[in-house]
């Protein structure tokens, strides 16, 4: 049989292939992030309680009505931005609520800007709905974004502007003067603007979070994409969420309908126990326990001459691995890998021209002893 061409364009991540090559090396995994928290007990205790209770059966393609009044609920606790009910989807993942709310807004041939580096996922859902896509790089080691250059590259044929906030890979945390610069382009444009803030609660050294529907222009143009795979622990239950307006989501969960059905129903109930119990502090807590990882292993890199920033959000760190044999990032994470006994991604799988880069991905979302064991390893390096 032959395959699609949409089919022909999406190839195993690298994120996917180094944690492959890590299992069969027997490796420490700092390539997938995983994200090594305990899954908080009122998350476990009410999908349980949802299971004994027999809460097997569909829940609507909107997800779980007192799911998403929880979320409207928490959204506005945090950002108090005013969102109903009727703005609230819950699909399988933020992967789910992504490629169902593009889907909904945007066309075959349609042009979409991501910043570089980008997350690889959503390359591939737009590819896979037929979008065109214009990379802009961004500027180290803060990654800023040259809007004068921005603004000159929309084009009649943009539809969409894409944005990773807080940044995985970088870690960009995207100030409330960027997300104007942001707004005053989308609307002189008639453009969308897509928001993942999946890692809003993984923000370091005290700074303030702003969400894009946070920004007065952006509320009528913008979709949020979050999800509880992070911040809960629960990766595999591919649970999250978008945010829009009320029209959006209600085209949009009917594309939810058609792929999914809708979400599992006994993990909403988990989600939504957690969502109702679990006070502000945990989400606090979660960033000051993420931010001495990150001061730990961030100057375990610099130790051992591997040259990383410290980074103002989410889990993930660049490393400058240029100082490892190797023609390319590509090979130079394998034998990273054959040294130290630690996957981690090429940076390649976050841009589109990775001719000359030699940096690599680590998540340092980590148990301590694993964290630990991960900072013994990479003195190895040193002993090589």
């Amino acid at each position: 049989m032959n395959l699609s061409n949409k089919v022909k364009n999406i190839a195993q991540s690298e994120i996917r292939a180094m944690s492959i090559l890590c299992n069969e090396k027997n490796g420490l995994n700092m390539a997938q992030g995983l994200c090594d928290l305990e899954v908080p007990k009122v998350v476990l205790d009410g999908t349980k309680e949802a299971l004994d209770d027999g809460k097997n059966i569909y829940t609507s393609s909107y997800g779980n009505h007192n799911l998403r009044q929880a979320i409207a609920d928490k959204q506005n606790s945090f950002y108090d931005q005013g969102i109903t009910i009727d703005n609230v989807m819950v699909s399988a993942g933020a992967t789910g609520a992504f490629y169902t709310t593009a889907m909904t807004l945007l066309n075959e041939g349609d042009e979409v800007i991501l910043f570089e580096p980008y997350y690889g996922y959503h390359v591939s859902t737009l590819e896979s709905i037929g979008c065109k896509i214009k990379f802009i790089k961004t500027i180290p080691p803060e990654y800023n974004i040259d809007f004068n250059y921005l603004a000159s590259q929309v084009t009649n044929k943009t539809k969409a502007i894409l944005i990773c906030n807080p940044s995985n890979p970088s870690g960009k945390v995207y100030t409330k003067d960027e997300l104007n610069s942001i707004s005053e382009i989308v609307n002189k444009n008639n453009l969308v603007l897509f928001s993942d803030e999946m890692y809003e609660h993984f923000i370091y050294d005290d700074l303030e979070y702003t969400s894009a529907l946070s920004i007065d222009g952006l509320k009528d143009k913008t979709v949020v994409i979050s999800g509880f795979s992070k911040i809960f622990s629960v990766t595999g239950w591919r649970l999250g969420y978008a945010i829009s307006t009320k029209e959006v989501i209600a085209s949009a969960s009917s594309l939810n309908d058609l792929v999914y059905v809708c979400p599992p129903a006994p993990l909403q109930y988990g989600v939504l126990k957690g969502l109702k119990e679990l006070p502000k502090s945990y989400y606090t807590n979660v960033a000051e326990e993420h931010q001495i990882k990150r001061d730990k292993f961030i100057k375990a890199l610099n130790d051992v001459g591997l040259k990383a920033e410290y980074i103002k959000g989410a889990y993930y760190v660049l490393a400058d691995i240029s100082s490892i044999e190797g023609k390319d990032d590509k090979e130079k994470v394998i034998n990273l890998l054959e040294i130290t006994g630690i996957a981690t991604v090429p940076a390649r799988a976050f841009y589109s021209d990775f001719k000359d880069l030699s940096l690599a991905r680590f998540c340092f979302s980590k148990r301590e002893e694993e964290l630990n064991e991960a900072i013994e390893r990479l003195q190895l390096i040193n002993n090589h």
